[in-house]
């Protein structure tokens, strides 16, 4: 008996230790799960999604503004800022399932659809995500050798004065992106590398800029805006061809606007309380109206200054505008930035391959022993053959077919209407209404499904002017005899 009430005041007394222990949301150190504390407020995450938004999909601005004219170009950026900042809004409250101070935190995008649909729409919405990234590989693949050329092109017409017309080829620039990004690819972690965020952000509005500054000196030095009310005149092109590369323009402008799918990672660098989601709200609304106001001048300025011959990268189309360096430099930050960009895409699709073969086949050396390489002056690189040969060969497939199809316009534009809606819209949409439990045929529900069905139809017409863009070029199109 004596033994029996020593076990129970034992217990006893080891159950009140663990109710009087502070909580770790009440640490300074810690947060509710346990990890280290956060830090973020609505300046860093404002200026996260700003860095994320503003990147290459700028280039193509002024081009779709060209399509649909000084009308149709702002109501329809205005749209496509208005639906995201919608959409992102929906988004913040699906941080955290169940309550949105105290409930289960998502980390991820997939986390989110995880925990609130499930089942084979995790699998549709992984699919997606991936089959985006392979395709943003591309173009930044594309995008990177056009700045590439357009650099050289620049210097060998002033070398010869405007004698030589200087035609290039793009496929050796494809070729030097990917051998660079195979080097890349194989730095473990390369995502996590503290200053990459910094370069890129830095790399990014300077491209922008001068893009800007050029357009506005262009429209200052002319005195006049080109351009017309409704776009690209019909005549110099067909009927046809102004409907298709209207819908194409609607792809190129939702391209410029994707950043939905690391929403959630950047919500998970706030600090609470407040609740993450309100300060998510603040944040989305700050960026996403100074990334309009950007885009807005970005585009309007390049149109104002290129009329219905706005090219499909904007900083190409200044042609040999003195001084000649500026565009050079331009050009060389969308080249650094792509490089790196590439490879924070890509690690996703590395991480998800490399976890999977790791546990379908846990026995094999070939996919998961690592050999020490000493490197001069520094630690020994551990070396893994599948990573070697699966990553060099994922780099050489997205170069391949860069030089098959080297149209940065027409795969920005499939781009942004292959994404849009699902990782956008939708999933965004369906996780609200799970997070809420909104009734079905309810009027919000209605209003909801009514927004996901529009935005479907936008990626669809989207989506077929971009396809029917790359079947125009394919008629004039050598493979691997592209020059510029």
């Amino acid at each position: 008996m004596d033994e029996d009430e020593g076990k129970n005041q034992e217990h006893t007394q080891v159950f009140d230790i663990t109710t009087d222990a502070a909580p770790q949301n009440g640490s300074k150190c810690f947060d509710d799960d346990g990890r280290l504390k956060r830090t973020g407020t609505v300046w860093t995450a404002s200026a996260h999604i700003i860095t994320a938004v503003i990147g290459s999909g700028v280039l193509s601005l002024a081009w779709a503004i060209a399509q649909l004219g000084w009308i149709g170009g702002p109501a329809v950026m205005f749209l496509f800022s208005f639906v995201s900042f919608y959409t992102s809004s929906l988004l913040s409250d699906c941080y955290r399932t169940g309550d949105p101070v105290s409930g289960t935190r998502n980390y991820t995008y997939m986390d989110a659809v995880q925990s609130l649909l499930g089942g084979a729409k995790v699998k549709a919405c992984g699919l997606i995500q991936y089959l985006n990234i392979f395709g943003i590989a591309v173009g930044y693949t594309i995008a990177a050798s056009i700045s590439m050329m357009a650099i050289k092109r620049s210097n060998c017409f002033h070398e010869s004065g405007g004698k030589n017309p200087c035609q290039i080829s793009s496929n050796p620039y494809m070729i030097i992106f990917g051998v660079t990004e195979i080097l890349l690819s194989q730095i473990p972690d390369f995502d996590q590398i503290w200053w990459l965020s910094i370069v890129a952000a830095v790399m990014s509005f300077t491209y922008s800029s001068i893009g800007l500054a050029l357009g506005i000196a262009k429209v200052a030095a002319t005195g006049s805006f080109k351009g017309s009310l409704t776009g690209i005149s019909i005549g110099a092109i067909s009927q046809t061809q102004k409907l298709w590369r209207s819908f194409q323009a609607l792809g190129d402008i939702a391209f410029a606007y994707s950043y939905s799918v690391i929403l959630i990672e950047i919500e998970d660098t706030i600090k609470s309380p407040p609740a993450e989601s309100k300060t998510m709200k603040k944040a989305t609304k700050i960026s996403i109206t100074i990334t309009t106001v950007f885009y807005m001048l970005c585009g309007c300025f390049g149109y104002a200054t290129f009329g219905d011959l706005a090219p499909s990268n904007l900083l190409t189309g200044f042609g040999f505008y003195n001084p000649f360096w500026v565009l050079d430099i331009g050009n060389a930050a969308i080249v650094v930035h792509l490089i790196g960009a590439y490879q924070v895409f890509s690690q996703a699709i590395f991480a998800f391959v490399e976890k999977n073969t790791r546990q379908q086949w846990p026995e094999s050396s070939f996919i998961n022993k690592e050999f020490k390489v000493p490197v001069p002056w520094s630690r020994s690189y551990n070396l893994n053959l599948f990573r070697l040969v699966w990553r060099t060969g994922y780099v050489i497939l997205t170069t391949v077919i860069s030089m098959l199809l080297p149209f940065f316009n027409d795969v920005v534009g499939i781009l942004g209407a292959f994404g849009f809606w699902p990782l956008t819209v939708y999933f965004p949409v369906e996780m609200y209404i799970a997070q809420k439990n909104i009734q079905k045929w309810s009027t919000r529900w209605v209003c909801l499904q009514m927004l996901s069905m529009t935005c479907l139809a936008i990626s669809i017409v989207a989506g077929a002017g971009s396809i029917a863009g790359v079947l125009l070029d394919l008629k004039v199109y050598k493979p691997f005899k592209t020059s510029y």
